[in-house]
């Protein structure tokens, strides 16, 4: 898991080993709203929730040679509403539920945990996590994709800049989709996950 302070170098803690080649494409995921439904602030494990088909749906992708990254604003942990150890428990749980779907997990989780008002350069729709992922893993951001139910999602995939920019309707993606414009330059509009996915792998 990746933790960006405001200052310096991005503290880096690796939650499991991962070997892939260079120029690998990369699913860059939204988490909340995206993948598990979103109570506002998940503070706890036990109250994680899969959206139906999103197992099913980083399981395909990953078959298909996709590494998979989530990159998530988790303002709660500045807010006092989550705490570090807390948040690493969640992505610990979420990885687990995967696995027992659909045989599938998180490559790596990236989060921006500061305020909105702190002024960092991580927080999306910056796009400071993907890049650091993809220098990291040594990503090809041309062959990669970014699907997520808000339009910061939208935005951070093109600035970064990956391949294609999905938007799920899922979580909150039915009211963002009213809010599009035409600068937001978004490829594709799924009903969820599964969805989306398909959609990449067939373009």
């Amino acid at each position: 898991m990746l933790f960006r302070s405001k200052r310096g170098r991005p503290q880096v803690k690796k939650e499991s080993p991962v070997m892939i080649e260079k120029t690998k494409r990369a699913l860059f995921l939204d988490r909340d709203g995206t993948i598990n439904v979103d109570p506002g602030y998940l503070s706890k494990p036990d109250l994680l929730e899969l959206l139906p088909g999103a197992a099913e749906a980083i399981r395909k992708a990953r078959d298909h040679g996709f590494f998979i990254a989530v990159i998530s604003n988790q303002s709660g942990v500045a807010r006092g509403l989550i705490s570090p150890e807390a948040l690493s428990d969640i992505h610990r749980r979420l990885n687990e539920l995967l696995q027992e779907r659909a045989g599938a997990w998180i490559d790596h989780f990236a989060c921006c945990t500061h305020h909105p008002s702190d002024g960092c350069d991580c927080r999306k729709p910056l796009p400071r996590l993907v890049l650091d992922t993809q220098a990291m893993f040594g990503l090809d951001l041309s062959r990669s994709a970014f699907i997520g139910d808000r339009l910061t999602d939208i935005r951070t995939g093109r600035a970064a800049p990956v391949r294609y920019s999905v938007l799920v309707r899922t979580g909150q993606g039915q009211d963002e989709e009213k809010k599009l414009t035409p600068k937001d330059r978004v490829d594709f509009i799924a009903e969820n996950l599964f969805e989306a996915v398909n959609w990449v792998l067939t373009n």
